[in-house]
């Protein structure tokens, strides 16, 4: 297949950088994984590029009793290792680190947080900002004990600055769980100052979308029922469990990727244009998306869902073990680690256009992208040259994962006296287009947060509408037996009954292959 590099009309050399609001970032859980990983080092990322202003302070609370060096220290190394030796610049973080501070505490104890009030007190009599950015880096069972000892202690209170919390999923584990958290935070918090996370919401493709499809007339007219035939989304991975087998067990693929990330890029996929680029109206279309998509009952469960398990395989020429041979897990277990499902949106522009929707664990390649299919054009103009040629139908393709950008496949006339076709791509990469990567997705929802927007961040009823098309696949998969477990093979495309499930309306999945998910290749 021929494919053709597109470039941006004008180049760009520098990003456009907006800054930050002056604030405290308070991170609860500091001394754990995802604060070395990836807060910190986006924070640091934002510093560099001069999108923290010179007021910004952070204050990590953790259960370890180090000191502010010996904090420093360690978020250094996470963020030193999150980066080629070369990009690390020593200097920049030598200026950084002195605005990090850490205090010793117990999340679950209220006297925690009146430690963490006064700190923050004596902070702002030393020229601190009064704004505060609180950011739940901890097990979701943390969070009721958090929002309880944050509001006794007043710290929700918005009297000399603004109050905002980050929350990060899950949120909750069913309907009710997500229900109960939510009453929870509204006890103590105003629906302005929650921020709920999905960090697929922060990649440079997925905000991409809504330009896409609304920012170009080429595209906008044929988004709809009469051009498109289906839409298929994948987030697949070669990775296992590793050392999650205890949180997987209990999520599985359905709980793990569907009820949020998959959602959310089927919304920005199919909602209804918003009246403005902010955050009510963005989130309001979305919502309306979700509730447009009606609950399935047992037997359309068992019709258009599937769910699936890794058995023994090769991952990259290693061999590697069943799900249920992983450290943690029962070797009966009926967790699922892939499933796909079609969604029927039931609305004016997308009536009869079915969303498959998938994801799993050790699959071929890793992927994430969003396949729109457009109907095969009504006659076959070229079948008198050659009866077993037929022109293949247009396909839109937004990559997410492993390099972002966008694909568009049309056919051509192939050289020669002939009329013969073929399939063409045009391949528009960020980072080779550009000659430069986006920011990375905590960098740009922590910027975001930090400057009030909440557009990419989840709305209350948007977390429920997600678990309301949830749930009834879990119930009924309760009340049928699984599959016969492991029902697919490390390395593999997924399981047989994934393809047949498109199959019976003469659609396919896109293969997974590196030679289809990456730019310039």
């Amino acid at each position: 297949m021929a494919v053709v590099e597109v470039s941006p009309i004008k180049a760009v050399n520098t990003p456009l950088t907006s800054k930050a609001e002056p604030c405290v970032v308070i991170i609860l859980g500091a001394s754990g994984d995802l604060t070395r990983r990836k807060l910190i080092p986006a924070l640091f990322d934002l510093n560099t590029i001069g999108a923290l202003p010179e007021e910004f302070q952070l204050l990590g609370v953790g259960q370890e009793e180090v000191t502010d060096v010996e904090f420093r220290a360690l978020v250094r190394e996470g963020t030193a290792s999150s980066r080629d030796v070369n990009e690390f610049q020593e200097d920049g973080w030598n200026g950084f680190a002195p605005r990090l501070m850490y205090m010793q505490g117990n999340l679950m104890e209220s006297a925690t947080y009146v430690k963490i009030a006064k700190r923050l007190e004596d902070m702002s009599r030393a020229g601190a900002s009064a704004n505060r950015l609180f950011y739940f880096s901890t097990p979701p069972s943390l969070a009721p004990s958090i929002i309880k000892g944050m509001n006794e202690a007043a710290l929700a209170k918005e009297e000399k600055g603004w109050t905002r919390i980050i929350v990060e999923k899950p949120f909750g584990h069913d309907l009710a769980s997500a229900q109960d958290l939510n009453t929870q935070i509204a006890q103590a918090f105003n629906e302005h100052q929650v921020y709920r996370i999905d960090h697929y919401l922060g990649k440079e493709t997925v905000r991409n979308i809504l330009v896409f499809r609304f920012g170009n007339s080429l595209f906008e007219p044929v988004w709809n029922r009469n051009y498109i035939d289906y839409v298929e989304i994948t987030a697949v991975e070669t990775l296992g469990i590793g050392s999650r087998a205890g949180y997987y067990e209990e999520a599985g693929a359905l709980r793990d990727m569907m009820a949020n990330h998959l959602l959310q890029l089927l919304t920005l996929t199919a909602m209804e244009p918003p009246v403005a680029f902010d955050a009510d109206s963005v989130r309001e279309e979305k919502v309306q998306i979700l509730r447009s998509i009606r609950p399935m009952k047992p037997e359309e469960v068992a019709k258009r869902v599937v769910r699936g398990q890794y058995g023994t395989g090769r991952i990259e020429g290693t061999e590697v073990p069943a799900y249920r041979n992983e450290n943690g897990v029962a070797n009966d277990s009926i967790t699922e680690t892939y499933v796909a499902v079609e969604f029927l949106i039931e609305n004016w522009r997308w009536a009869g256009v079915p969303f498959y929707v998938r994801t799993g664990k050790r699959l071929a390649e890793p992927l994430t992208e969003i396949a729109i299919h457009l109907k095969r054009t009504p006659q076959a103009l070229f079948a008198r040259y050659d009866r077993d040629q037929r022109i293949e139908p247009n396909v839109i393709v937004l990559r997410i994962q492993p390099s972002e950008g966008i694909t568009v496949s049309f056919d051509a006339k192939l050289p020669g006296t002939e009329m013969d076709t073929g399939t063409v791509e045009m391949n528009f990469c960020y980072q080779t287009a550009f000659g430069m990567t986006g920011p990375a997705a905590y960098e740009t929802l922590l910027l975001d947060a930090m400057q009030g927007d909440a557009t990419l961040f989840k709305r209350r009823d948007e977390v429920e509408a997600e678990w309301r098309l949830i749930m009834p696949i879990k119930e009924a998969w309760g009340k049928e037996p699984a599959p016969d477990f492991p029902n697919y093979a490390a390395g593999s495309n997924g399981p047989v009954a994934a393809d047949e499930l498109l199959a019976r309306n003469g659609h396919k999945w896109r293969f997974i292959n590196s030679n289809t998910s990456r730019c310039g290749e």
